[in-house]
């Protein structure tokens, strides 16, 4: 059953002015999809001091979304990418050394006294997840992912898989956030972020995020290419703006998703994080510190015994059982 608008509608369609006449309800459909944004701007215009690299906490929703998206491309359970997801976010150390370090920084007076991460909660769970050994981005401006991926990487540390950041930006003045402990694990390059790839000799996960031109974005990538492992990840924090991640991946031979970011209680209508990976090599996770530790124990104990002729008559592979 029709409504009366409806009906309306339907008439006037099939009318000469028809056209003209509907305009201002095309117009109001329009906008009812970007009023919800448009009613923070007064509020963000007076409190925020911020002009660039906005911080936010993204939706529920969008969460929920992040977590499938991150556990699709490592092959971990939902439930695991979750708690990645929740263990950054119920991080109230982090929290306390980044609002501290923003009050006392040198751009505190274009800096919000918040810690929002963002989209870049995804990044904190790829690193609790794969584990890896170096981890670099391009273009750091206060730190705010620098931080996080470190807090990262300590974790991962504690419990036996060690880890390295490295950071590039041209500006001396960036990363001011990476202060202790996190500097414990990871420290700035400072110069040209080409320049600063070309001297790290392996790369196991990479965000891009420094010069948005398309042209330098595509160096990053060919520089990196051949320090990356088997299982090297590549986070591209521009891909709202362009197709270049998408196109060295189909080139690569690499799979490419895209998260779609919603920040809530902000005008920004988000970004996203561009994930290029190689499927045969996930999910995969690199052996503990311990576990390395304790396996050459065994090859050891395994070499010495070796040399017991009496206790090793013959051969005996592994896995196989001996002769009764």
């Amino acid at each position: 059953m029709f409504s009366p608008k409806k009906m309306v509608k339907r008439f006037l369609v099939q009318t000469p002015v028809g056209g003209f006449l509907l305009m201002p309800f095309r117009f109001a459909t329009a906008l009812r999809h970007y009023a919800p944004k448009l009613k923070y701007i007064p509020s963000w215009t007076f409190s925020s001091r911020e002009t660039t690299n906005f911080t936010y906490e993204i939706t529920v929703k969008n969460q929920e979304y992040l977590a499938h998206t991150v556990s699709v491309v490592t092959g971990v359970p939902y439930s695991t990418a979750a708690g990645y997801l929740r263990e950054i976010q119920e991080d109230e150390n982090i929290k306390r050394h980044v609002v501290e370090r923003v009050r006392k920084g040198p751009k505190r007076r274009a800096s919000d006294e918040t810690c929002a991460f963002g989209r870049r909660v995804g990044w904190y769970a790829f690193v609790r997840i794969l584990k890896p050994r170096v981890v670099v981005e391009t273009g750091v401006d206060k730190g705010l992912g620098s931080v996080l991926l470190c807090a990262a990487l300590m974790r991962n540390q504690a419990e036996g898989f060690p880890g390295q950041y490295f950071g590039t930006d041209i500006n001396p003045d960036a990363g001011f956030l990476l202060a202790e402990p996190y500097n414990s694990v990871g420290r700035i390059l400072y110069g040209d972020s080409i320049q600063s790839l070309q001297s790290i000799p392996s790369i196991d996960l990479f965000v891009n995020d420094s010069d948005h031109s398309a042209q330098y974005e595509r160096r990053e990538y060919e520089t990196i290419a051949p320090k990356l492992s088997n299982r090297g990840l590549i986070l591209g924090d521009n891909c709202h703006c362009n197709d270049v991640l998408a196109d060295f991946s189909a080139m690569r031979g690499r799979q490419f998703v895209f998260f779609r970011e919603e920040p809530r209680d902000h005008w920004y209508p988000g970004g996203g994080i561009g994930i290029s990976f190689v499927r045969d090599f996930f999910p995969t996770q690199r052996p503990s510190a311990r576990a390395l530790v304790a396996e050459e124990r065994f090859h050891s104990a395994l070499d010495a015994d070796a040399l017991d002729s009496d206790r090793f008559p013959s051969p005996v592979m592994v896995g196989q059982s001996k002769a009764e």
